[in-house]
């Protein structure tokens, strides 16, 4: 029954047959057909036997709705099927379905009203329940608009945002994760670009993130992989940092400095750094030498890479010496450079980090910074003499590794600027004295210059051998400056500073005092400067025909009267070749107004006289120079040195063209005792007088005395005995004036040399100077003596004044002839001089010496003819001032020298005859640059006409007296 009212609910409200019609096969209930009801309805009821067949039916029939009935009775069946029992079976099944089928329907119709009643009430509830479904309808409509306007839009949004944030960070996860695995390819990108700073970071980060994600599987294994990379990150660190010590960046040194700051390795850094400068010092020289030995040695099978460094330095050749040095010296300035550049870094990178911090952990990283920046500061300045000692011995070896003995002086002098320039950088580099350098280069220079001394000596004494004392033609405005062995001078005036410095800093204050690590701090080098400097070696300063124009060269010939003819700078005094300035000696308006009868000039401007041997000299004296301002330790040495090129020279034009007995015992002190001294010393020092003799053995005792050089010979070229050339007073102008020129050279040196002495020898300097070099122009009377005394015939003069009669009784109006010829002989030796000056300027100290000269011998000789009279009256007296001042008148046309030297001597001597007894005793003490003939005849002369025998014998015995001392 339930089953029926659980189908009739499901249906709804229908008729009894229409709700029998709908009756599944499945509830086990089949609806009887027409036919079988109609069976039903014709069979014989009988309830008890229906109840009957009600109750055989099994049990299971009424079990359960899931019940398969087919499948029950099939499965009953037996093995072996019978038709007759089986239709037995089936027909009692068909009783057993009828009966219930009939007492259902026996049911339904007893229930009949009530299934009407309950029929109603059913179709009343379906109606209620359609409102409320209507009802619930429109509340869920109601209920959905609400919750799309407010619940969806508001509290959707909150979910929307919780669940945003939930995949926003698990995409940061994700994206983190997909950064880890792609980190070793950034990793070799930056460090491929060198952003060491960056590639420690970025590793530093991952190894920090990958620790935070250590429980993702696919990142299980980065912590190690990311510990290998930080490794190798330190291994190309240390490799970037090598690289600074060649070719100093500064981005690249700072990034590589932040890196191992990051790594907390500041301190392993800078001992790291220096280990790779003593190394890049030890590569680089090895190299730069290897190099070179491999050039020169060709094909060699030797094994040079295999050989030490201080062996491999023997192995460089001559012609390779020089430009290995100078590479060498390229390479080290380049690290020692980069060694600067980092000290420099490390400061200003400390001055920008010495800011004061409050906070506590800052204060705290601070401290710790403040101990790396004292390290590196400590580490960096004890480094810098390590690098410099580092670099001495390098260089050492190698300037000691070849014999220089037999270099050529251009070559030594390079190799000396470049160690010179060398020890500057270390002066600078960490105020080193260089004395590992120092003391080799002195080694060198001091073999070097030995050798070279004595084959200098050697040759100028060739040079003066073969000298025919031309004059060598310069220009004007010759200078020494101008020869490139003293272009040093202009470039550098302190002798700390190397020859090699730009001659720019002259013009540039500012830049001569910058240091070679300022001028040289972002390019250039200072050991490129003497490629340079030999293209600049030109030198213009001969003449190219003794002329400076055409127009000189024909204003030679000029007459000499025309003051118009006269530039302005020869109407001034003498003037200095080198500096253009007047000596402090002038002269007299007169002789400025007059000096066109004695200035000699070949041309109009005072070119300097000077010879190629003194070119030679001066070369050498700047050459040594070079050498002794770049090696200090030797300055003496080099000094001494120079003194005996000068001494030489002086020697040698006083041997040539001063000595002579005759006329050096003349008594009128031609050869100042200072002068003597000078050549008595320079000869028992310098001049090994016994070389000269035949005397072999003794010639090699003396080559034991390695500063004595043989005394020189005068050229056979050389002719001083020809009276139409004044004894070779061309020869004599030009030697003597060359050795003045020589000297006034030195003058100008000699502050230059005084800062290069040592203190303790200054005083050697000083004598030097004050007794040989100051006695060059003091040449000029002893050699220009020989030239006058032999230029004019003075005992022609003589014979013709003692065949004068001087006793005459009338006063004569007419002179004598001696006179006339005396002037004669003057007049040709001022023509003479002035054929002479055609080829030789004969500048106006020369001439002033010449008339000087011939002027004094011929008043002695007046004087001297004066005293050989044995008879003369107060007449005679007036004739002899007659003829004096007739000489006197004419002489004073011919030469503008002023006052006439001796004038004074003829006229006391001629005055001296009117003397009483007393004046006369008084004038012959005060007198004594008379000779006692002079003086004797006097008293003589004077005899009978105021003097008495008694006063004669007083008068001669004053005489006597006075000449005993000399005897």
């Amino acid at each position: 029954m339930q089953k029926i009212k659980s189908l009739m609910a499901r249906q709804g409200l229908k008729s009894p047959q229409e709700s029998m019609a709908d009756l599944s096969p499945v509830e086990n209930l089949r609806i009887p057909s027409k036919e079988e009801l109609r069976e039903l309805r014709e069979q014989p009821i009988d309830p008890q036997a229906e109840q009957e067949i009600i109750d055989s039916i099994e049990e299971v029939y009424f079990s359960n709705d899931s019940f398969d009935m087919v499948q029950h009775e099939l499965e009953k069946l037996p093995p072996e099927l019978n038709l007759q029992e089986l239709e037995e079976y089936r027909d009692k099944l068909k009783r057993q379905q009828a009966a219930v089928s009939k007492k259902v329907a026996d049911l339904i119709l007893e229930k009949q009203p009530a299934y009407v009643k309950e029929l109603e009430r059913v179709t009343a509830l379906q109606t209620n329940l359609q409102l409320a479904a209507v009802i619930c309808t429109n509340a869920r409509r109601q209920l959905s608009m609400a919750k799309e306007g407010f619940t969806e839009a508001s509290l959707g949004l909150l979910s929307n945002q919780r669940r945003r944030q939930l995949l926003t960070g698990l995409l940061k996860s994700l994206r983190t994760i997909k950064t880890l695995q792609r980190t070793d390819v950034r990793l070799s990108e930056m460090l491929e670009e060198e952003d060491y700073p960056g590639a420690i970071q970025l590793c530093l980060e991952c190894q920090k993130a990958a620790s935070t994600f250590k429980h993702y599987s696919c990142i299980s294994e980065l912590n190690s992989k990311l510990q290998d990379t930080l490794e190798q990150i330190e291994e190309q660190l240390d490799v970037a940092l090598s690289k600074t010590c060649k070719h100093f960046d500064v981005s690249h040194y700072t990034k590589v400095q932040l890196a191992y700051t990051l790594l907390g390795k500041t301190q392993t850094a800078m001992d790291q750094l220096h280990m790779h400068f003593t190394q890049a010092i030890h590569n680089t020289v090895f190299q730069v030498v290897l190099g070179y030995v491999e050039l020169c040695a060709g094909n060699a099978d030797t094994k040079f890479q295999k050989m030490q460094y201080k062996d491999l330095c023997t192995h460089i050749t001559v012609d390779s010496y020089i430009p290995c040095l100078t590479d060498l010296c390229k390479a080290l300035w380049e690290v020692m450079l980069s060694y600067h550049r980092t000290m420099q870094w490390h400061e200003e990178h400390d001055q920008h980090e010495t800011t004061p911090t409050t906070d506590g952990a800052a204060a705290a990283e601070s401290d710790e910074s403040v101990v790396d920046r004292s390290y590196v500061k400590k580490k960096l300045e004890h480094g810098l003499t390590r690098i410099w000692q580092d670099v001495q011995l390098k260089v050492k070896a190698y300037i000691l590794g070849t014999d220089m003995s037999n270099f050529k002086y251009d070559d030594f002098i390079v190799v000396l600027d470049v160690i010179s320039r060398l020890m500057q950088v270390g002066e600078e580099f960490c105020g080193s004295k260089s004395e590992v350098l120092q003391e080799s280069i002195k080694r060198q220079s001091v073999n070097y210059f030995k050798n070279y001394h004595r084959a200098r000596l050697e040759e100028l004494r060739m040079f003066l051998e073969n000298e025919t004392w031309e004059l060598c033609p310069v220009k004007s405005n010759f200078n020494i400056a101008q020869l490139h062995e003293f272009k040093f001078m202009g470039q550098c005036r302190s002798p700390s500073i190397s020859p090699s410095r730009h001659a720019g800093s002259s013009t540039s204050p500012a830049q001569g005092e910058l240091s070679l690590f300022e001028q040289y701090l972002q390019e250039g080098n200072p050991f490129e400067m003497h490629a340079e400097q030999k293209e600049e070696e030109t030198e213009d300063v001969l003449a190219s025909n003794g002329y400076e124009s055409d127009e000189l060269e024909k204003s030679v010939y000029q007459d000499y009267d025309s003051d118009s003819d006269v530039p302005e700078e020869l109407k001034q005094d003498f003037v200095d070749e080198q500096t253009g300035d007047a000596p402090l000696k002038s002269a007299s308006r007169e002789t400025i107004r007059s000096k066109k009868k004695s200035d000699y000039n070949l041309n109009k401007t005072n070119a300097p006289i000077l010879t190629n041997t003194t070119l030679n000299v001066i070369r050498l004296v700047g050459k040594y120079m070079q050498m002794m301002n770049i090696l200090k330790p030797i300055a003496f040495d080099v000094i001494h040195c120079v003194s005996q090129l000068f001494d030489y020279y002086l020697y040698a034009v006083y041997t040539f063209f001063g000595r002579n007995d005759m006329y050096e015992s003349s008594g009128l002190g031609l050869i100042s005792s200072r002068l003597r001294t000078t050549l008595n010393r320079i000869q028992e020092n310098l001049i090994d007088m016994e070389a000269a003799g035949e005397n072999a053995t003794v010639h090699s005792a003396a080559e034991d005395r390695k500063e004595k050089v043989p005394s020189p010979h005068l050229s056979q070229l050389v002719v001083l005995t020809n009276s139409g050339t004044l004894y070779g007073l061309a020869q004599r102008v030009v030697a003597t004036e060359s050795l003045v020129f020589l000297a006034e050279q030195f003058e100008s040196l000699q502050s230059h040399l005084d800062t290069m002495m040592p203190a303790a020898k200054k005083p050697f300097l000083q004598q030097f100077y004050s007794q040989t070099v100051s006695t060059a122009s003091e040449l000029r009377k002893p050699i220009y003596w020989i030239v006058a005394a032999k230029a004019i015939d003075y005992e022609q003069m003589l014979l013709l004044m003692s065949s004068v009669k001087w006793d005459i009784r009338e006063i004569m109006s007419q002179h004598n002839v001696y006179v006339d010829v005396l002037l004669k002989e003057f007049e040709q030796f001022n023509k003479r001089l002035q054929d002479v000056s055609r080829h030789v300027r004969i500048p106006l100290p020369v001439s002033n010496v010449l008339w000087e000269h011939c002027i004094r011998l011929a008043n002695r000789t007046l004087v001297e003819g004066y005293a050989n009279v044995k008879k003369c009256s107060n007449e005679g007296r007036a004739l002899m001032q007659l003829d004096f001042q007739q000489f006197l008148m004419k002489l004073e046309k011919l030469t503008d020298l002023r006052p006439i030297p001796d004038k004074e001597f003829v006229e006391t001597y001629i005055k001296a005859y009117y003397l009483t007894e007393n004046d006369m005793e008084q004038f012959i003490k005060n007198h004594r640059e008379y000779s006692m003939k002079q003086l004797a005849n006097l008293v003589n002369v004077c005899l009978g006409s105021h003097i008495n025998k008694k006063a004669r014998q007083k008068l001669l015995a004053a005489i006597d007296d006075i000449d005993r001392p000399k005897r």
